[in-house]
């Protein structure tokens, strides 16, 4: 892990890789998800078994075998190890605490002349979660994503994930039925996200498709994005921990590797306007990599997307933070509350020594499927709203429609539309 000071010509060309990492992966494999999306619109679910025995090695004679029902997930459920499903019983309770605090409502407004306009909130009535299987198989994933849905109201939840040389994980369908969902069907990859945007014989279309997943998975949830609703283009994870002279730099050293750890393409940034700090930091990397199981995983991204940056002042590295808009931002500084308020772009913001982002990850409450490559400068974190539609509501009385015509028909025939002015003309 390396340090760079800002303004350095080596800074200017780490921070062009950082921002521009993933991209080209997702070039290289459009046109191949394209394709696997024109087979399953055409071929249905022949297409899914054929795909599901050659990547997965998971092979089955007829479609019903890709279907896992609910009493196959409270077998496993009630099979899981106490301290297992006690664990994803407390994340499940807390997730579900945080969301409902979400929840929108229908409204009204009441106008003195009998005008009532308002909003109908809807939830919407089928969604598809993507959960990742085999290696990166994650029952906290399957609670945030499942859980602000049902919170919402949506009437049907199903999972499309993987169950890689036939291996199901049973954790994962512990989870599934304590999150209440409806089916699980063992697809994965592009064609999993193609059979739930525009249905199957098997698979019924979604009218959203939420969840985190590979390039393949990432690319095809932006390419059926307008027949369905998607939750965001998810990229590779990242960290960024702003901390002062007062911060533990075992604290922040372990932080940095909790995201590393994910994948080769993650990013953890630690910025400081301490160089004491910014050496002991890179010092204490490489003591907590020795003896980790995913240290390989971990060097590789912080020899590529890692490093310490030294800022001349806190308030140029607050700066710096609102440039890079990260996915998950810790602030260990001597007063992370008043930092609290200059922070405009970050997805999850952890305050203080004890709220490292693991705790968001699994038991806080927040959801932890949040903006990545610099989108929390105009997106959100996934929430229950996501899983709710507005309509509005306009209602008028006779009084009300008077005092507002003429504005109504001065504005059509303006804009050339007659027909407007008419319909509003012949009402008086």
């Amino acid at each position: 892990m390396k340090i760079y000071r800002v303004g350095d010509p080596l800074f200017a060309c780490w921070l062009e890789r950082l921002r521009n990492r993933g991209e080209v992966l997702e070039s290289r494999v459009a046109e191949e998800v394209q394709r696997v999306i024109g087979d399953v619109r055409e071929r249905g679910d022949r297409a899914l078994l054929d795909y599901t025995a050659r990547w997965d090695g998971f092979q089955v004679s007829s479609p019903q075998d890709l279907v896992i029902d609910r009493a196959r997930m409270e077998e496993a459920y009630l099979a899981l190890p106490r301290d297992l499903a006690g664990a994803l019983e407390l994340a499940r309770d807390r997730i579900e605490r945080f969301h409902q605090a979400q929840k929108e409502r229908s409204w009204f407004l009441y106008e003195e002349k009998g005008a009532i306009l308002g909003q109908k909130v809807t939830p919407l009535e089928r969604v598809g979660a993507y959960v990742p299987g085999g290696r990166a198989s994650y029952p906290s994933s399957l609670l945030m994503n499942v859980i602000p849905a049902r919170v919402a109201g949506v009437k049907e939840v199903v999972v499309a994930s993987p169950t890689p040389q036939g291996e199901v994980n049973e954790a994962l369908l512990g989870a599934a039925y304590l999150a209440g969902v409806d089916r699980i069907y063992r697809v994965g990859g592009a064609q999993a996200v193609a059979a739930m945007a525009y249905g199957t014989e098997l698979i019924p279309p979604v009218d959203k498709i939420v969840g985190p997943g590979n390039i393949y998975v990432a690319t095809a949830k932006r390419m059926v994005f307008g027949k369905v609703d998607i939750d965001m283009v998810a990229g590779p994870s990242e960290i960024l921990v702003l901390a002062d002279e007062t911060a533990n730099p075992s604290y922040v050293a372990a932080d940095l590797l909790s995201q590393a750890e994910h994948d080769p393409l993650a990013s953890a940034v630690f910025i400081t306007p301490s160089m004491d700090l910014a050496r002991e930091v890179v010092r204490e990397v490489e003591t907590l990599l020795e003896g980790l199981a995913t240290s390989a995983t971990a060097r590789e991204a912080l020899a590529n997307y890692g490093g310490a940056v030294v800022c001349s002042t806190l308030d140029e590295g607050i700066e710096l933070v609102n440039k890079l808009a990260p996915e998950h931002l810790e602030i260990l500084t001597r007063d992370p509350w008043g930092v609290l308020p200059s922070i405009n772009h970050a997805g999850a913001i952890f305050l203080g020594p004890y709220s490292p982002e693991p705790m968001g990850d699994y038991m806080a409450g927040p959801n932890h499927v949040l903006p990545t490559g610099g989108r929390a400068r105009f997106s959100s974190p996934l929430s229950t709203g996501d899983f709710m539609k507005h309509s509005s509501v306009v209602s008028m009385s006779r009084e009300a429609f008077l005092e507002l015509k003429d504005g109504v028909v001065t504005l059509a025939r303006w804009e050339g539309l007659p027909a407007h002015a008419r319909a509003v003309k012949m009402r008086e």
